[in-house]
């Protein structure tokens, strides 16, 4: 049976129960992290660990685990669970207060949930025929850079390229690429990688990083700068990562093709490159 972690117990899923006053439930005061695990092994673990700290400590939350601590709790979830392959999520709110109050408690537990699912990377025949997208204003608010598990703009932006048949949804703030509704967005322009420089309107991304990694250590150009809508719609290549879904290519925006609607040979490159380094990598544990 597939267990998960609540506040230092492990039990069903079904049997897990949060208080109606945590403030994650009232306000959405928390944060997330989403590891992918192969083999069940954690991939870039360090990396996802201190992207987790970074949101904690920037939303003043108070870690609640060291490093150790959390790849203790870790453990015994993706034991348990079914697949080998999993989306492991880590959320922390800020506990439960005895009123609903918009300050801050001053005594407050952090509430600690892990949960193990199913990972499904993209098969061969997605990767080979590539994704469609849409596009949309970005109107999150000013710190995207938090993974905050106040999601509801990112839902209606992806409910957006749900109901229009779509993968994903290419955002855009005052003309300017920022990511999308639940990825981080690369163009290839004449040989070129260009990918939106990290601030606090884009989430940092692990494979973001990854990708900007392996273009370097294959001696791809890149630059990592504003991005134009025009740049973006006259793209020679358009991808989508994140941590579950990885590399994929876009081959039509807003129902219009980007270059010749196929994916292009530097993403080709880059997805072998991908692969080999995280056999790599899951190779010596993650």
């Amino acid at each position: 049976m597939a267990l998960v972690y609540l506040n230092g117990t492990l039990g069903p899923l079904e049997e897990a129960k949060v208080s109606v006053m945590d403030r994650g439930f009232l306000f959405g005061d928390g944060i997330y992290e989403v590891i992918p695990v192969y083999g069940r092994k954690p991939f870039r673990l360090e990396e996802h660990l201190k992207r987790l700290r970074r949101s904690l400590e920037t939303v003043r939350i108070a870690n609640p685990h060291s490093d150790e601590e959390w790849r203790c709790l870790l453990a015994p979830v993706i034991a348990a669970a079914e697949s080998e392959d999993q989306s492991l999520l880590i959320q922390v709110t800020r506990g439960a207060a005895p009123v609903r109050n918009h300050a801050f408690p001053q005594v407050a537990t952090p509430t600690v949930f892990i949960l193990a699912e199913p990972l499904n990377p993209p098969d061969a025949a997605l990767k080979a025929s590539g994704v469609a997208a849409v596009s949309a204003a970005d109107n999150r608010w000013l710190r995207c850079d938090i993974k905050s598990i106040a999601l509801l703009a990112n839902c209606l932006l992806r409910q957006k390229a749900v109901d229009a048949g779509c993968a994903e949804t290419v955002m855009f703030r005052d003309g300017i690429l920022t990511e999308g509704a639940a990825a981080n967005i690369f163009v290839v322009k004449n040989g070129v990688l260009l990918a939106p420089q990290k601030n606090h309107l884009m989430l940092p991304g692990i494979t973001y990083d990854v990708v900007l990694e392996l273009a370097a250590q294959h001696g791809l150009a890149t630059e990592v700068r504003d991005i134009t809508d025009a740049e973006v719609r006259a793209a020679d290549e358009l991808w989508l990562t994140s941590s579950t879904r990885e590399i994929l290519p876009i081959v039509t925006l807003d129902s219009r093709p980007i270059a010749n609607g196929r994916p292009g040979p530097i993403y080709a490159a880059m997805e072998n490159w991908y692969q080999q380094f995280k056999t790599e990598v899951m190779r010596h544990g993650g």
